[in-house]
């Protein structure tokens, strides 16, 4: 199933934090999860490890 994007909890984020809309909009996924992780939304270290074997750096 495809992740959904959080909107109700992205823009009350934007609220809170005083982000003004033409700055909200121009934000990109990466960096509000970032701006927006917790602990119960961060990357395990299984999952990481099954991400590193499935998409390995290239030498």
């Amino acid at each position: 199933m495809a992740e959904r994007t959080p909107w109700a909890l992205m823009l009350s984020a934007g609220v809170r934090l005083g982000i003004a809309p033409p700055i909200f909009w121009r934000l990109s996924l990466r960096e509000w999860r970032a701006l927006n992780a917790r602990a119960e939304t961060s990357l395990s270290r299984a999952a990481f490890d099954a991400l590193a074997q499935a998409h390995p750096d290239k030498a």
